[in-house]
């Protein structure tokens, strides 16, 4: 049967067409060809189906044997069975008592579960049987070798039906079906699918066969009382619409509920297209070789089958039966045809499938249908029909194209997408469990049937947010001897005890495999508390702000920009010159100087002046964060402890203590690698403070690692600890539903309205606000300020003088080459000596000795000019 049928008109002469391509293909052959060859047909008669296939496969034979061309003289004798018993014995003999004619090739049956037994005959008796209508997905050619089917595998429409949930996002299906190999077959295949893409069919509904409007009635009102409002109906044509009628009738047509139907539906309103739509709109449904065998050297000819010919008499006359002898022969003819008809290629794969599945993806609207898109093997769910070359194939396999669908009219008569599940309206309360805790009462509080704390109120809070409502009850869990370990009650909520899980569960790897958990409503990773004590001021207070390193390089770079500038100036600046131990007096003044910006001595150079510019910047930036830090030591109260963080702690040996049942041992053993040994399980926040009293020398711990919400509770009214370190893990509590419960997304948009609004910061003051030990008041110590804070500063500052020093040696060379009166051939001794006594001596009195042994070589030479010219005048 074709899959994608527009018409009955169409679907008519498709089957004429199709079929009449298959019979055609028994033509000419040169040795002895029969007058007749019979074939058969067996359907019911009454059903939708077959009074369509009665129809097309006369009209086929007909036109087969109106033209003697195409069997060149052999005429097709067309034998046809009603058949119209539903049970084993009846379908076994009216099969039999058919196959006694030397059938050659037997069209039918429709339904799967008669394929079945008459494909045990087909198979025994070698005769071809071409189903058009068994669409069970489990028929194999490997079980029945004899059985081609030329209808659409069940399994490509259950792949299309697995894609368009997946599309619109919905995780659950019901699916309605018919109870036999037909329905229950697909829907397990759909099943498989929908795994495939994390969704499920989470209850089927099956249909006896012949179900009355009782029983239809029955399975829809128990559907109506399930949470997914996304059905799957696969079932029969002669009673499909009754279904939706009854639908209609208790208010399941209408805005909330998504109906998808398989190719049933389109057959029926193609063959009856006056039929009224009103009543399923919304709806979204998918519409769906004997001469070579002569050729070939084929003979039609039977023979006793030997296996029966022992079984003589009875009702079942089974002795009769022949055993056809090019039954292979003519098998293999048949699924090697490829040809083109009307219903589109006509071709077998390997598994006897038709080549290239597609459907159309079809909306039922008031006033009849429209398509919506396409689906197909190869590209998968797209507004283009498989047939267009933009569809093709990238080399992983996946489409080019965009899956997308044109918008859809859904039941209720809306274009906004269904969400596809509601709250069971069975009269049954949600159970949400909450873990008794005997410490940190404000996070989980149960007395008796009260139950309160923080967790419960911003559970509340966002609740309430939905968009529907819902009745709910707090189930506590566990007793009062110890904090429940999360895992157990995670455990309970996936045996379904639980529907949903509220308290302090933190969100980790491993629970996530378990459940599925909302958005984190709050922050609380893993944190270090450990004992501290006040530092008390003392008279070197001042140096703490800065690490030794810090000052050492501090001081250095004073002394070396002070040499630096004294170079710079000296030559040219007076303040910078005179006897040895002013001038290093005066580098030590100008160079701390420069720390309060009182230095007295001008520089006079551009160098000097660069440098010196450079420096004060330097020196401002420094001088600001001493005077802060400085401040922030003597005014804000200091404490102290041994251990820094959680570097500490692994570096170390002392023994570590932590919550019991908390995820930290795991964390601290598996991702640490801190051996189990040094680890200690405490149970209590008095457990926590009489460990940390003690000390790691004295049965107690070094520290006590747990998640921040609970260690700031701790501290509220235990001020002789502190938080040390940085949080060293990120992480949040959430609250926990079942796998794939669309209430974990719900509840997770929920939480972000209140959180938006301010309301949980008011939860969160009103439930865990500190007191004053844990108030800014009092801070663990401030961390001196280090070399690599200001390394930057130096760096640019080097630059400055090394630049600075450069020009400088640049520019007393030039000068000693232009001014010095050394001789070039002295040696090299004498040529360093004269260069240290230029660059000692101040640049104004080497100019002016340069100008003035100038002026007098220019003397000299007037003077021997005048001479030269006396002498000529007294020779005249």
């Amino acid at each position: 049967m074709d899959l994608i049928a527009a018409s009955i008109a169409k679907y008519q002469k498709s089957r004429k067409l199709s079929i009449a391509q298959r019979l055609a293909g028994l033509g000419t052959n040169v040795t002895a060809r029969p007058d007749t060859v019979n074939i058969g047909a067996v359907f019911p008669f009454d059903s939708v189906i077959g009074e369509i296939a009665k129809l097309a496969i006369s009209i086929a034979v007909e036109d087969v044997n109106s033209d003697p061309k195409l069997l060149n003289g052999t005429k097709l004798i067309l034998k046809i069975q009603n058949i119209k018993s539903s049970d084993f014995l009846g379908i076994v003999e009216q099969a039999l008592q058919f196959m006694e004619n030397d059938i050659v090739a037997v069209l039918g049956p429709q339904f799967s579960a008669t394929v079945r037994v008459v494909s045990h005959i087909a198979n025994e008796l070698h005769v071809p049987l071409l189903s058009f209508a068994a669409t069970d997905p489990t028929l194999s050619p490997v079980q029945f070798p004899f059985l081609v089917r030329t209808a659409r595998s069940d399994l490509f429409q259950m792949i299309a039906v697995a894609d368009l949930v997946a599309f619109y996002e919905w995780r659950e299906v019901i699916a309605i079906y018919i109870d036999d190999d037909f329905g229950r077959n697909a829907i397990a295949a759909l099943g498989d699918k929908l795994a495939e893409k994390r969704c499920k069919v989470s209850y089927k509904v099956p249909l006896n066969p012949k179900a009355t409007k009782d029983d239809i009635t029955k399975a829809l009102i128990c559907t109506s009382s399930m949470e997914s409002r996304i059905l799957i109906v696969h079932i029969y044509t002669n009673w499909g619409l009754q279904v939706f009628s009854e639908a209609q009738n208790l208010m399941m047509m209408g805005s909330g509920y998504v109906w998808i139907a398989t190719d049933w539906l389109p057959t029926i309103l193609d063959t009856d297209p006056s039929l009224p739509t009103k009543d399923i709109q919304g709806v979204l449904t998918l519409r769906i070789a004997i001469d070579s065998f002569f050729v070939r050297g084929g003979n039609v000819s039977f023979s006793n089958d030997s296996n029966l010919s022992d079984l003589q008499g009875g009702r079942l006359n089974l002795d009769a039966l022949k055993f056809f002898n090019g039954g292979s022969q003519l098998l293999q003819s048949i699924v090697k045809v490829d040809t083109t008809g009307v219903t589109g290629p006509i071709k077998f794969n390997a598994d006897r499938d038709l080549i290239n599945p597609a459907f159309e993806v079809i909306n039922v609207i008031g006033t009849g249908t429209r398509t919506i898109g396409y689906w197909s093997n190869s590209s998968g769910l797209s507004v283009d029909p498989p047939e267009k070359p933009q569809n093709k194939l990238q080399s992983n396999g996946s489409s080019t194209s965009i899956q997308l669908l044109y918008s859809v009219i859904w039941p209720g008569q809306t274009t906004q997408k269904p969400r596809g599940w509601v709250f069971p309206d069975n009269g049954k309360k949600l159970r949400i469990g909450v873990p008794r805790r005997v410490s940190y009462r404000e996070f989980l509080n149960i007395k008796g049937t009260d139950i309160t704390g923080y967790c419960i109120e911003v559970f509340q809070a966002a609740f309430n947010k939905l968009q529907y409502g819902v009745a709910y009850e707090f189930v506590p869990f566990g007793d009062e001897k110890r904090n429940q370990e999360p895992n157990e009650i995670l455990r309970s909520m996936q045996n379904g005890e639980l529907d949903g899980v509220v308290g302090d569960i933190t969100i980790t790897t491993s629970r996530t495999k378990m459940v599925d958990f909302t958005q984190p409503y709050i922050k609380s990773g893993l944190v270090v508390v450990a004992p501290i004590r006040k530092l008390n001021s003392s008279a070197w207070a001042f140096l703490r702000p800065f690490t030794p390193m810090m000052w050492t390089v501090t001081g250095l770079f004073f002394l070396a920009v002070g040499a630096v500038v004294w170079i710079l100036e000296r030559r040219t600046n007076e303040d910078f010159r005179g006897p040895p131990r002013k001038q290093c007096v005066t580098i030590l003044w100008f160079s701390f100087s420069t720390l309060f910006f009182s230095q007295r001595e001008e520089t006079g150079s551009s160098l000097g002046r660069f440098v010196l510019i450079i420096w004060l910047f330097v020196v401002l930036i420094i001088n600001s964060s001493y005077i802060a830090s400085l401040t922030s030591i003597l005014t804000v109260e200091q404490l102290s402890s041994p251990i820094k963080g959680i570097e500490s702690l692994v570096t170390g040996n002392d023994p570590i203590g932590f919550s019991n049942g908390s995820f930290a041992q795991k964390y601290l053993t598996d991702e640490l690698n801190i051996h189990s040994s040094r680890l200690v399980p405490l149970n209590s926040p008095e457990e926590f403070e009489k460990a940390l009293q003690d000390g790691p020398n004295v049965g107690g711990v070094a520290a006590v690692i747990d998640e921040r919400g609970y260690m700031e509770l701790f501290l509220s009214n235990r001020c002789g600890y502190s938080i040390v370190g940085k949080e060293f893990t990120k992480m949040g509590w959430g609250f926990a539903f079942p796998k794939d419960s669309p209430l974990a997304t719900e509840m997770s948009t929920a939480i972000l309205k209140p959180s938006e609004r301010g309301d949980l910061q008011k939860i969160h003051d009103m439930w865990l606000k500190r007191s004053a030990c844990s108030a800014e008041g009092t801070k663990q110590a401030v961390d001196r300020l280090p070399l690599k804070s200001f390394w930057g500063l130096f760096l640019l500052s080097g630059i400055a003088c090394s630049l600075a020093l450069i020009l400088h040696v640049i520019r007393i060379a030039h000068q000693y080459y232009k001014y010095s009166d050394s001789d070039c051939e002295s040696s090299q001794s004498r040529r360093l000596q004269s260069f240290v006594s230029f660059v000692n001596k101040r640049e104004q009195e080497v100019k002016s000795r340069a100008k003035r042994r100038t002026e007098k070589s220019s003397n000299k030479l007037l003077h021997e000019d005048s001479s030269l010219s006396g002498l000529e005048d007294q020779s005249v």
